[in-house]
């Protein structure tokens, strides 16, 4: 069976190739803290997500307006907007992301197959608050350079860092270097299947983490919010059933109040 993620390093480093990154797009918007937002936030710490599309739903959403969506999204009470800038799989777009800032104060993670430093200055240049970073192709040797130098080049352009993980093993390593948030992607990267026990069990054995653990993918339901925040869950990044909703300001506020 062909592993998911190595699928996407591979096509990461074609989009790369093809001069996608290379824009004259800036912003001067100073830098929101996505974790001090988490950490201040009196509700649910919801981060939601623009994504036209997903590899295992295909199409999500045919017509999106990222300002109109960033905006309803805030309406809705999120701490925060990641946006899908990876073309290929996800139908997402740097301008997206440069949309999405314009329309909201909240701070904005740019969520991509981040392999290289031109991916991170860009999404620095273009006004996002925080990158995207994935343990898995760390370990699997696909990127530039080794996760610490990584997530030190991201700090040094004023970006924070979610540090996205699978297991336990992922998550031990990732609690042990700089990143500003850790993530627990519930989706495996390699099959694309989806277990909500993924964040349970690890923070079963991880309960005493200092960092801020944000629980990503398969939350369909306010019970599944509940579920990981009994787990032990800080935040909660919320995609695909919130872009599926036709009224997505109350979806929002539905998550944010469970």
């Amino acid at each position: 069976m062909i592993d998911f993620l190595d699928t996407l390093a591979m096509d990461a480093t074609k989009t790369i190739d093809s001069g996608y990154y290379k824009t004259a797009a800036s912003t001067n918007k100073p830098k929101v803290s996505l974790k001090n937002t988490i950490l201040q936030c009196k509700a649910n710490p919801v981060i939601t997500e623009i994504k036209a599309a997903s590899p295992s739903l295909g199409t999500i959403r045919s017509q999106v307006n990222p300002k109109e969506i960033a905006h309803a999204m805030e309406k809705g009470g999120a701490v925060g907007i990641s946006v899908l800038t990876e073309p290929k799989h996800f139908q997402g777009s740097l301008s997206a992301l440069i949309q999405a800032r314009e329309a909201v104060k909240l701070p904005i993670i740019m969520k991509d197959i981040v392999i290289v430093a031109e991916q991170i200055e860009v999404a620095a240049q273009i006004g996002a608050d925080a990158v995207l970073l994935i343990q898995g192709l760390f370990d699997k040797g696909c990127c530039e350079m080794s996760v610490d130098k990584t997530v030190a080049f991201a700090h040094s352009k004023g970006l924070e860092v979610l540090l996205e993980t699978h297991t336990a093993e992922e998550f031990q390593a990732a609690v042990e270097t700089d990143a500003d948030l850790i993530g627990i992607n519930n989706r495996n990267l390699a099959t694309l299947k989806i277990d909500l026990n993924t964040t349970k069990e690890i923070l079963k054995k991880n309960g005493d983490c200092s960092k801020v653990v944000v629980s990503e993918s398969g939350i369909k339901t306010p019970q599944n919010l509940r579920f990981l925040r009994k787990a032990g869950a800080k935040a909660f990044l919320i995609g695909s059933s919130i872009m599926l909703t036709e009224n997505i300001e109350e979806k929002v506020k539905e998550f944010v109040e469970a």
